[in-house]
């Protein structure tokens, strides 16, 4: 074969690829027939990010892109379809515009004209909730887990009612217990649901068992009760979250950069956490007190949590009702002489992949209140709809539990609730110790969370005066002057404890002779 031949060959080998719509409507595309980005990746055969891509402007090629085109194709097929459908049917046109002119009913719900990705399951859902799109009936939200069922409860004597009254039932008021028609169960509201009022003690249930098959030996109920928090706090999790307005999502797909780049490496989240020291103290003596802040972790259990699947965006834009993790480009900061970095200590220059708890730390502080740096730039985002009350009564509920442990001295307990929020945290990530809540995004958020909440603390206290020396991790934080007039001193989480109190620089040795 000759030279000619083989380039007449190749040519030949050559064919055209099949057309693609623009970027901006194979997105729309997938939007309004309800399908989110992994799901048609999935269908597709690529990443998540890779479709993120093809969505921004990539263009694929290959196998990929013959299977990209068909679907995009008979995407158009089904929506096309659907709209002939609607045109020919006058009753389920009349009925929908009759539905789309429903006021909102009060509580968040309003009907969507076209189906969204639910952002539990993922799955087309036609309503939304205070602007979140899900579904309304359990049973059609592919997240929803049948609930335990419930120990059956003594039967009282029903109240008489009236004879001869008949009448709708009306709901009572929702600052009253409830009583169920025969069953005698007191309820409570509890968001668009109802649960019971009297709902077990499962951490003073645990530790009175753990005590009683130890024979009161406090070490040996201790070890073994630490040694089962992690599916006790997932139990107590489970507990709080009956009645929940939105369920937790335990196991969604993550993007990549939320996955082990090796097994015993990391993923490409940075956590902000602070290591600094101020550079440089006044001439003189200064004695220097290290503040323990406590319950961490616990008080940052209350953070902005994504409620399910994360979504790819790009852009300069910052979504407030969403959460997740953000590429951003961080501002200069000037101020490392009296306070730290709020992304902590960073020795490589450019974007990073932070939480959302450091981005909104990020965008306060950059704001005109404090005026502190610029803002950040933000480049790409995988978020979801999000809520900050999520674990919010599993975390009162270990609160409470460790106060009370506190006032009665109760060692066992305390432990045992340290050991459940911590675990907690630690092990709803890549770890083989919790296999019933898979959220790498969550255990990120909570940790940075904890961070941010360090900062805070070290800026209130360079705002109030004092002369902040040290901040370490999520509970240290060393400081000169009078502390007790800005924080509270005791155990309780609101509260700071001396960890040490150490003398630092030297009397000036120069006298005003000498001088």
């Amino acid at each position: 074969m000759t030279d000619f031949d083989a380039i007449d060959a190749l040519l030949a080998g050559v064919r055209e690829e099949t057309p693609l719509p623009t970027p901006e409507v194979r997105r729309q595309l997938r939007e309004d027939i309800g399908l989110s980005r992994a799901q048609v990746a999935r269908a597709v055969g690529v990443s998540a990010s890779t479709m993120s891509g093809w969505e921004a402007g990539r263009e694929p090629s290959g196998e990929a892109r013959e299977r990209y085109a068909y679907f995009l194709e008979q995407a158009q097929a089904t929506l096309t379809a659907r709209t002939a459908a609607a045109d020919s049917d006058p009753l389920e046109t009349a009925t929908v515009l009759e539905d789309d002119d429903q006021d909102d009913d009060g509580d968040g719900q309003e009907d969507l004209a076209t189906a969204q990705p639910c952002v539990l399951c993922g799955q087309p859902a036609r309503h939304q909730v205070e602007g979140f799109p899900q579904h309304l009936d359990p049973a059609d939200c592919g997240s929803a887990q049948p609930a335990p069922a419930a120990e059956p409860a003594p039967e009282p004597e029903p109240e008489p009612e009236p004879a001869g009254r008949v009448e709708a039932r009306r709901p009572a008021p929702a600052s009253r217990p409830v009583r169920q028609a025969g069953r005698g169960v007191k309820v409570v509201p509890v968001g668009r649901r109802m649960q019971s009022a009297d709902t077990p003690d499962l951490i003073a249930s645990a530790v009175t068992a753990a005590l009683a098959e130890h024979a009161g030996d406090v070490e040996a109920a201790t070890a073994a009760l630490v040694k089962r928090a992690i599916p006790d706090a997932m139990a107590l999790l489970d507990h709080t979250r009956k009645g929940g307005r939105y369920d937790v999502v335990a196991h969604p797909w993550l993007p990549d950069v939320l996955r082990k780049q090796t097994a015993r490496g990391a993923d490409q989240i940075w956590e902000a956490r602070p290591k600094w020291a101020r550079p440089e103290l006044p001439a003189g003596v200064h004695e220097v007190t290290a503040l323990d802040i406590n319950g961490a972790y616990l008080s940052a259990l209350k953070t902005h949590l994504p409620l399910g699947q994360l979504e790819h965006s790009t852009g300069n834009h910052h979504d407030r009702r969403r959460a997740g993790i953000h590429l951003i480009t961080p501002p200069a900061w000037d101020h490392d002489q009296v306070l730290p970095n709020p992304i902590g200590n960073r020795d490589e220059a450019g974007p990073l992949w932070v939480t959302e708890p450091t981005l909104r730390l990020l965008l306060r502080i950059s704001g005109s209140k404090y005026g502190l740096c610029e803002p950040p730039v933000i480049h790409e985002s995988w978020t979801s709809g999000a809520t900050e009350g999520l674990l919010e009564k599993f975390r009162i509920t270990l609160k409470d539990a460790r106060d009370t442990a506190i006032a009665d001295g109760d060692y066992v307990t305390l432990e045992y609730v340290k050991a459940m929020y911590s675990k907690f945290v630690s092990t709803m990530g890549e770890s083989n110790y919790n296999r019933e809540l898979y959220r790498t995004d969550w255990m990120h958020l909570i940790r940075s969370q904890a961070f941010a909440n360090l900062w805070w603390k070290a800026h209130r206290a360079y705002d109030e005066g004092l002369m902040v020396v040290r901040a370490m991790g999520t509970d240290e934080l060393h400081v000169a002057g009078d502390w007790r007039a800005i924080f509270p001193e005791g155990r309780g989480v609101t509260e700071v404890k001396v960890k040490d109190v150490y003398t630092v620089g030297h009397a000036d040795p120069t006298t005003p002779e000498e001088a």
